[in-house]
């Protein structure tokens, strides 16, 4: 899962209905401007408010347009695991290539628990398993020891998106899993993780601008930091707001802003305030200076 992995928005409709035409167009965006992967029905892609029948379209979707260029990863998360495999399995149909899942929602599992949920769902999909750990969202941390563990217990885990928050966990489990892809998970901690050994970045600021997001990797992996710190610093005011409960809106917002088609979220979430946007359109500026500059 080497570079940069955009989590994609799912476009929906004045009807709230998703938008399959948008969600295809989008893919194509973002594997011409350079992106390594796709990984749709996350948080970012709302795939808490669809339906299995949706979620399972959308992946279709994905795996049409990106035709092969790129790898795709379906989100599963759910509840129990009998519910996370039924979206893997329909993932697996539709030609994705790998799975990103977190632990059971609404239940702070243990050790034990964690170790049947995640084989539970691996012995039903039979795809390589992204192991996603991001205590807001989840309510459970999966600290590095217990990730460790875990990833040995299960052959079918490939990589750890790792969303604490907490950079300094990079290079803890790049030194106790050094066979699996350590991604990034938060947007305003990329260029540490990339520094510290990370394989790559799931970015929701990726979708938004796809083309400096990518060359902020290039520029680390050539060892050519003085220029990723400038072009980071113009990223970084968007990619703080990916960790906040917000982050779908102010991504989509983000892409109206430039008249690149975010459209509207599904309920609960309500569109953004007035200060909001006002932030929103203060950190779009700041990034968009960057791509300015490169013309």
């Amino acid at each position: 899962m080497n570079g940069v992995h955009a989590a994609i928005v799912t476009h929906f409709d004045a009807d709230l209905n998703v938008d399959h035409e948008a969600v295809a167009a989008e893919v194509d965006r973002l594997i011409v401007a350079g992106i390594h992967g796709i990984v749709a029905n996350g948080t970012v892609g709302e795939g808490g408010s669809m339906s299995r029948e949706e979620r399972g379209a959308v992946i279709e979707t994905v795996v049409a347009a990106a035709d092969g260029r790129v790898p795709v990863r379906a989100g599963l998360s759910a509840h129990t695991a009998e519910q996370a495999a039924k979206y893997g399995q329909d993932a697996k149909t539709a030609g994705a290539d790998g799975v990103m899942l977190l632990p059971p929602l609404l239940y702070r599992a243990d050790r034990r628990e964690l170790i049947e949920f995640f084989a539970a769902v691996a012995g039903a999909v039979e795809l390589p398993i992204m192991i996603y750990n991001n205590p807001e969202a989840s309510g459970s941390d999966l600290r590095p020891e217990l990730l460790a563990e875990l990833t040995r217990e299960l052959p079918a885990v490939d990589a750890i998106k790792e969303t604490s928050g907490d950079a300094r966990r990079i290079p803890q489990l790049v030194n106790l899993c050094p066979d699996l892809d350590v991604m990034v998970g938060g947007d305003d901690w990329a260029l540490e993780g990339f520094c510290a050994g990370a394989a790559g970045w799931v970015s929701g600021v990726a979708d938004v601008f796809p083309a400096e997001c990518a060359r902020l990797w290039d520029l680390c992996q050539a060892g050519e930091l003085t220029t990723a710190r400038e072009l980071y610093q113009e990223l970084l005011p968007l990619a703080r707001l990916d960790m906040t409960p917000k982050l779908v809106q102010y991504f989509k917002a983000a892409l109206d802003a430039l008249e690149l088609g975010g459209g509207p979220c599904r309920p609960p979430r309500l569109p953004l305030t007035s200060a909001e946007l006002d932030t929103l359109r203060s950190a779009v500026e700041s990034a968009s200076r960057t791509r300015l500059s490169r013309r």
